[in-house]
This record gives C-alpha cells, structure tokens and sequence, in this order.
C-alpha cells in the first residue's frame, strides 16, 4: 500500500484561511498501520512541506501589504507640492528635472482652479518653455471631457502634470470619480511628477479642504478659532492619503484650521507648507522641504482625550509639531523628521 495515496496534502487557502495546524487536520483519517508508519517516516517531508507553503504565504501577505502601502502614499513617481506664492526658478528648474530634464520632459498644465484657465494655463507653458522644456502645453478639461475615452489620449508621453492656482474645488468638480483621475494616479505610478502651486497643492490629498467654513461668517478674518465641525472638507485627488495638506500655511496663519482638521478627521496628521516653498514627496514615502519658507506638520494620530466643551471648542492631549526647513526631510510613514539635519 502506498503510503503517500492516503496522504492529502494542505492547500494554501487552507493555510491562510485556517493556519497549518487546521489545515493538518483537514486530512482524511488512514488505518492504524498508515498513521503509525506516517508519522515516523512522512514528519519530516510534512514539515518541509508546511514550512514552503508558510512562507509562500507571507510572501503573498508581505506582497499585499506592501502594494496596499504604496497604495496609501507615494509610488513610483514625484509629487512636487507648492505652497502659493512667488515660485522660483530653483523651483520649477527641480520640478522640471524630475520630470525628465528640459529635453526629455512632457508637461501638461492643468488651469481648471483659475477664473480665467486658458490664459493661466497658456501663461504656465510658455513659463515652462522658458526654462527650456521642448514640450509644455496647457488643457482645460470639462467633467463631460474627462469622463470621455478619446481624452486620455491627450495624457499619452506626459511626464509632467501641474496644476495651476485658484479654487481647488474647481478641480475636483471636473476629475474626482473621472477616467482622468484614474490616469493621474497610473502616470504617478509608472513615474510621472505631479505637482502644483496653491489651490493645485490643496487636491494633492485624499480629504481636501475646500477653503470654507461652516461658523465663522466673518468675511474679513477667517479661521478664528478651533471649533468642532467647522472646517469644510470634501475628496481630493488622493495621490496622498496619509497626510491632509495645506498652502499659504505660514504667510497666511492657517494653523487654526489645520489643527481643526487632524482633531477630526483620519488620518489625523496636516502639512502645512508655506508660499514660495514645496514639498517634494519621493516613492519612498518620504519628503523633503525645498524653498524660502518653511513647513509644518501635525500630527494628531496618537493624541488622546480628543473633546469639545459645550461650546464647541476642540481640545486634545498630545498633538505633535514639526517645522521643516529648506533641506530638511520628514518620513511619512515614521511621522518623524528625517535624520542629518544641521543647526543653521
């Protein structure tokens, strides 16, 4: 009698889904001889056997962890987030060397936040052929365009996407839930720097702040204090998921609703970036901070006793503060600066 015919091996679904232990048990019983016999002469190769399906297993596990990281943050390209204000030419020229270099680069400017996007979106071109890439053009797309087949063709080579200033809500209006959006997000996969200045900064996160509030109806100044169910959020682009961002954060004094923000809402950590700065975020999950200004970033994700009063003032233990400057880098899966910083 063969011993190996009463012997039925696990299968990894049984092994995933129930451990190797249960999976042992799912075998079909043999007589007495075959189970006596079995067990002194087959352990061995059974356990050889268990240890090579384990390890396939959290192989497939380690695999699908890692693809759902990358989904959750940067993949294989750039983003290159400005925070307002003047741009420099030490800027764009890092912009554009990320995007292939002068020669190589294909860039597309997206003008869609501007009152008056062609003329933004033509003016941004020509500021790219003016640092001298062969290839820049502007297109201003409709929601009916972007949710046509024939539009991502116009996408074909690019690898350089820029969104221009304005309203960000006029951005998410036309893409969010578009076959366009979809194509952003495979350009930044396979390569592709995505960047923008302002209201172009502010959609670059999964949850957007739209600029608005709900309780504050003072025109003049805005984002007085830190109240609950204040501040207007609604759904970026989401080429970052772990972080929230913000623009104009110092010049303007948006630390009020910034904080606002991570109080309520996952995943509970801000960047703040200032004018005429810009985080460039890396396929590692990490940035660093190049410009004039500085960043801030917030970080509410282990805070506790999170409350309001009954007055709707938002109070917390524990929010954490870094401000990162020209040079600096910060992880954003540690939520911790990156190391080599120097006292200037």
């Amino acid at each position: 009698m063969g011993i190996s015919s009463g012997l039925l091996k696990p299968s990894l679904r049984d092994v995933i889904a129930n451990g190797a232990g249960s999976a042992m048990k799912s075998r079909p019983e043999r007589d007495s001889r075959e189970r006596d016999f079995g067990t002194r002469s087959l352990g061995m190769t059974e356990v050889v056997f268990l240890g090579k399906i384990v390890g396939l297993a959290i192989a497939l596990l380690a695999g699908t962890l890692c693809v759902a990281e990358a989904g959750a943050g940067p993949q294989g390209g750039h983003l290159f987030i400005i925070g307002g204000g003047r741009r420099g030419p030490e800027l764009m020229n890092e912009y554009v060397r990320l995007a292939g270099g002068a020669e190589r680069a294909s860039i597309l400017v997206l003008p869609m936040a501007s009152g008056d996007g062609d003329t933004t979106g033509l003016e941004m071109a020509e500021e790219f052929r003016g640092l001298g890439v062969h290839t820049a053009r502007s297109l201003f797309i409709t929601r009916e365009q972007a949710m046509t087949p024939g539009i991502l063709d116009q996408f074909k080579n690019v690898t350089g996407v820029y969104f221009t200033g304005g309203d960000q809500s006029r951005i998410t209006k036309e893409l969010v839930g578009t076959p366009v959006q979809d194509k952003l997000k495979e350009l930044y996969r396979s390569g592709a720097v995505i960047g923008g200045t302002s209201a172009g900064a502010a959609v670059m996160s999964a949850v957007m702040l739209t600029g608005d509030e709900k309780l504050n109806r003072d025109t003049v100044n805005g984002f007085v204090f830190i109240k609950r169910d204040n501040i207007v959020v609604t759904e970026g682009l989401g080429f970052l998921t772990s972080v929230i961002v913000d623009q104009h954060f110092i010049r303007r004094k948006r630390m009020n609703r910034l904080i606002s923000v991570v109080l309520e809402h996952a995943p509970h950590v801000g960047v703040g970036i200032d004018e005429a700065t810009a985080v460039i975020v890396s396929p590692d999950s990490t940035f660093r901070v190049m410009g004039s200004g500085s960043v801030m970033v917030l970080d509410a994700s282990q805070a506790v006793n999170v409350r309001n009063d009954t007055r709707g003032n938002l109070g917390a233990d524990g929010l954490r503060m870094h401000i990162i400057l020209d040079g600096d880098g910060f992880d954003m899966r540690r939520l911790a600066p990156l190391p080599g910083r120097e006292t200037r």
